[in-house]
């Protein structure tokens, strides 16, 4: 089923919302661990222990959240409203985050964990409705593919942003005192996040409403959304998915320093052309899926992403122009899938429903978002493992060869291995353009006559699960 296409603005505003986050998610992937090992003065293991033991509580507030958002009622909808009412306190906690009081080691210990646990929360509070709207503003997949691009494209553009000037910043506002220095230029970045996030709650509208609403029962909801086989086949894909370009992201900065043997500087602008390769990834999504279903184009995107990643591993590394040249078409490839992914989300939203009479958009997006950050997580340990495995010492003044081969591993051929494994989880799904063309068709019948019709009544067109 086709819907009414959505403005320019719109899409805009809604990319606008993950650029806000990205402002302050961006800045503690890039810069957090320095800040607290070099700035703000934490033992480097208080650190790792600080930043795994929220993983732990993201099990219990992310479905929690995703309950209560579903569950929302106001004039502005179930999950725009808190774009509003969270984004202030967000980027206060993160501004705080990046505050270095002049007290004690263990009371410095305490506002550390209380500040990050803090940001974490409202990061849930308001990360978990925004990646739940995309489901809701429109029930065209189409739409849904170039709502994701121009907020991938957005993501790029603030990553830019962050990479670019905060270093900048923190040295002109803090000069010889860098506590100052990274305070003032997260205060600078959060205004801007902010006014993303008040531009996308003010352009976006919710337009897809449940036929029938969740109950109070949040063990129901979750029996239901269990029900779903395609939504446990996509927390699947969501760790596969995010696993191996994070963990080439880990191990840029390696490579470019030990293996190519270049300067920071040189680092900086090097990850500079990666984002851009992955804003034109982005926009390359949308045109690829008017032409094919977005699970073939998923599935031999990954493929291209294997052969090429694994490939990347025989250039040699001191031929600067290759490598250069290679690294941004890597990342066009690599940020293809990534709007279908997020695509693929809200129509395994609507596959739930169209398959149980239930929509359960809050509690299946922040499944989603817990994979997600697994994923992250265990990209991260891996690549730490790997490293200290592969003998490498921070310290030396040149890596041994064992240490640089693990390094170019890390960098290609680990990650290439990781597409393959995640191309063969995407013929595990089974929402194709034919399936979804059935689904919006039902389901737009079962809303328009929900009034006297049952919500779970059986398809006439097909049943679920079966594709015509």
């Amino acid at each position: 089923m086709k819907g009414a296409a959505l403005s320019f603005r719109e899409k805009l505003g809604y990319g606008m919302g993950d650029a806000g986050c990205n402002m302050i998610g961006g800045a503690i992937m890039l810069f957090l661990n320095y800040f607290y090992t070099d700035v703000f003065g934490l033992a480097p293991a208080l650190v790792g222990t600080l930043l795994l033991s929220v993983r732990v509580l993201d099990a219990v507030t992310d479905p929690i959240m995703g309950a209560i958002a579903d569950r929302t009622h106001s004039r502005w909808g179930r999950f725009r409203p808190w774009l509003l009412w969270v984004s202030v306190p967000y980027v206060l906690f993160s501004v705080l985050m990046f505050t270095t009081p002049e007290w004690s080691y263990d009371n410095k210990v305490i506002w550390a964990f209380v500040t990050y646990f803090l940001m974490s929360l409202t990061y849930t509070a308001i990360n978990i409705p925004y990646c739940s709207l995309g489901g809701v503003i429109t029930n065209d997949p189409g739409e849904r593919v170039s709502c994701q691009s121009y907020r991938f494209v957005m993501v790029g553009i603030a990553t830019l942003i962050l990479s670019l000037s905060l270093l900048p910043m923190a040295e002109w506002f803090g000069g010889d005192n860098k506590a100052r220095g990274y305070q003032m230029a997260m205060g600078v970045l959060a205004l801007i996040g902010l006014a993303m996030f008040l531009f996308c709650f003010a352009n976006v509208r919710e337009r897809i409403h449940p036929a029938t609403p969740s109950n109070d029962d949040l063990k129901q909801d979750l029996r239901d959304v269990w029900k779903n086989d395609q939504w446990v086949r996509i927390l699947l894909l969501t760790f596969c998915n995010v696993c191996p370009g994070f963990i080439r992201m880990a191990a840029t900065m390696y490579y470019v320093t030990w293996v190519m043997g270049q300067s920071t500087h040189f680092a900086t602008l090097f990850i500079s052309l990666g984002v851009i390769g992955m804003m034109f990834g982005s926009t390359l999504a949308k045109i690829l899926t008017d032409r094919w279903c977005k699970l073939k184009v998923f599935f031999w995107t990954n493929i291209a992403l294997a052969l090429f990643s694994c490939g990347f591993y025989w250039i040699d590394p001191h031929a600067t122009v290759a490598v250069v040249i290679a690294y941004f078409l890597l990342n066009i490839l690599h940020q293809i899938p990534s709007p279908l992914h997020w695509s693929l989300m809200a129509d395994v939203d609507d596959y739930g429903e169209w398959k149980t009479g239930k929509r359960i958009t809050g509690m299946s997006f922040s499944g989603n978002l817990f994979f997600l950050k697994v994923g992250l997580a265990v990209a991260g340990a891996m690549v730490g493992f790997l490293l200290s495995i592969y003998g490498y010492d921070a310290g030396a003044k040149q890596q041994a060869p064992n240490a640089i081969n693990g390094i170019m591993l890390l960098f290609t051929v680990i990650p290439g291995v990781g597409y393959l494994i995640t191309a063969g989880v995407v013929r595990l799904m089974k929402v194709d353009r034919n399936l979804m063309r059935t689904i919006q068709a039902d389901l737009a019948l079962r809303r328009a006559h929900s009034h006297h019709e049952s919500p779970i009544a059986s398809s006439a067109t097909a049943q679920p699960g079966e594709i015509k």
